[in-house]
């Protein structure tokens, strides 16, 4: 026994390289290796702690996107100080900060610039929430998505076809991006649809207030967000309408389906009441001599 500890003491005394005139040795390889393991534990652990603590504080409850945020960035934190206490064992002198100032020099001048500008831009949206995990957001290029996750380089937003996209953490920073739910989880939705001229517009009324009330999830109960029918354009057709209707958090989160429910409800009563729906019609004049039209059996 008392040689088997022997050999395991020399083994982990063993020196690895020599850095500034110090061994670094096997023991402070697994010193290193377990501090980022109880890093990457304790990263894990926090979100639930703090989701549980959250939950039983006494009726004063932290919301999960703010359970999230906290637990991210404890997280960093503890990759930070597992970094540092790292560099330490490598021999190097922390009661300076030139030497991080020189190592972020150095690794914005081999081209992390972009990388370095997500991790901050990442702190910048845990810290401000402006950006939380649950948000439902329209990127530029028109796709929408609810923010999934964000980590320490990009957020992952992921769509309603359970797409999942990277975008970097800089472009929620620097660029402009639509939160549909940052403080309000309800939104007012326009369905336009179109009559034919000589249709009683009260009945068209009558038809829209219906469609919304067959509809789960739409709000017709409170005053400043009462369902609107609106004649907004005499169109070539027909008379052009559009349906305004406030829908709640669940119907926000799926637009594309909220729409579809209104229209098909809609369809269904401008066709109850006998309102005809128009379609393009054009008349065609011919001039000069008769025209023969051949059709073959």
């Amino acid at each position: 026994m008392g040689q088997v500890l022997a050999a395991a003491r020399q083994f982990v005394n063993t020196p690895l390289v020599t850095l500034r005139g110090d061994p670094f040795t096997v023991a402070e390889l697994l010193t290193v290796i377990l501090l980022f393991a109880a890093a990457l534990w304790f990263g894990r652990r926090s979100q639930a702690l703090f989701g549980r603590l959250s939950k039983t504080g006494g009726g004063r409850t932290m919301s999960d996107a703010g359970v999230y945020a906290l637990a991210r960035i404890l997280t960093y934190a503890a990759w930070l100080f597992a970094g540092f206490l790292s560099v330490g064992m490598l021999g190097f002198d922390l009661s300076s900060l030139s030497l991080f100032g020189g190592v972020v020099g150095v690794g914005l001048g081999l081209g992390l610039q972009s990388v370095f500008a997500n991790f901050v831009s990442g702190g910048v949206l845990l810290l401000e929430k402006s950006l939380k995990v649950g948000d439902l957001v329209e990127l530029p290029d028109n796709m929408v998505g609810r923010v999934h996750e964000i980590n320490m380089r990009y957020t992952r937003v992921t769509t309603n076809d359970s797409l999942d996209v990277l975008v970097p953490n800089s472009e929620f920073v620097n660029g402009r991006v639509v939160n549909w739910t940052l403080n309000e989880q309800s939104r007012r939705v326009h369905v336009q649809f179109s009559v034919a001229y000589g249709s009683d517009k009260s009945l068209v009324q009558a038809a829209g207030m219906a469609a919304v009330n067959s509809v789960s999830g739409t709000i017709t109960d409170v005053k400043a967000k009462v369902p609107e029918v609106w004649l907004v354009n005499m169109g070539n057709d027909g008379l052009e309408f559009e349906l305004i209707v406030w829908v709640g958090s669940e119907l926000v989160l799926s637009p594309a389906r909220t729409h579809a429910l209104l229209l098909w409800a809609l369809h269904d009563e401008l066709l109850a009441r006998g309102l005809e729906i128009p379609f393009p019609q054009r008349d065609l004049h011919l001039k000069g001599g008769p025209v023969h039209v051949k059709i073959d059996s």
